[in-house]
């Protein structure tokens, strides 16, 4: 594990990251963030992590520029894993006349965020692959996808971050024999869900 004692780890992303946080008295959520959590408790407690969750439900990544500053630059904490990219593939199916974050002007925007983080700050990045849009590998959405994941991939290189490959393990699933949905609604996580995203970042971090 990579984790010094006393490290803050702060998670920063969209709806699955959110997972009700702002009405959890720990301000965790119910998602893979406590999971994780829960994890570095039992598992690590004498290392004393602090986990930070700053999801907020609907962001796309020009949302994450807005409020970046405050709630990542200033809190300075010692990692920073983000899980952005969904919302800006969704909108451009769900409402196609709201402004659309097409691949481009994703990975100029995140690129902008991941420089600032490296420039202002001494964390470490850890950036997760969007997950899916539908359980099914050939839906519109997972098409849509692709070329965010791969902007995704590119940057974990670029800043030396560490890769969680959720999109990936997700699809390797849908390709599987198992019947086991992921999801409530083709986005959102359940139980299910929620254990393999924390369990694949635990097993990058490993």
């Amino acid at each position: 594990m990579l984790f010094k004692t006393n490290d803050r780890i702060l998670f920063i992303g969209d709806s699955i990251t959110d997972a009700g946080r702002l009405v959890d008295p720990e301000g965790i959520g119910q998602g893979y963030v406590r999971l994780i959590r829960d994890y570095f408790y039992k598992d690590l407690s004498d290392l004393n992590l602090k986990v930070i969750n700053k999801g907020v439900s609907g962001n796309r990544v020009t949302d994450l520029a807005s409020r970046w500053n405050e709630d990542v630059i200033k809190l300075n904490p010692n990692w920073v894993s983000v899980s952005i990219g969904i919302n800006d593939v969704w909108r451009q199916i769900d409402q196609p006349t709201m402004e659309q974050v097409y691949p481009k002007k994703f990975e100029e925007i995140y690129t902008r965020l991941l420089t600032e983080l490296s420039e202002e700050t001494q964390s470490q990045i850890i950036l997760m692959e969007p997950t899916v849009i539908v359980e099914d590998r050939q839906s519109e959405g997972n098409q849509k996808l692709i070329p965010y994941v791969e902007i995704v991939r590119k940057l974990a290189k670029v800043f030396n971050a560490i890769l969680i490959p959720t999109h990936r393990v997700f699809i390797e699933h849908l390709a599987g024999m198992s019947s086991e949905i992921l999801t409530k609604d083709g986005v959102h996580m359940n139980n299910a869900g929620n254990k393999l995203l924390a369990d694949t970042w635990l097993a990058a971090v490993k």
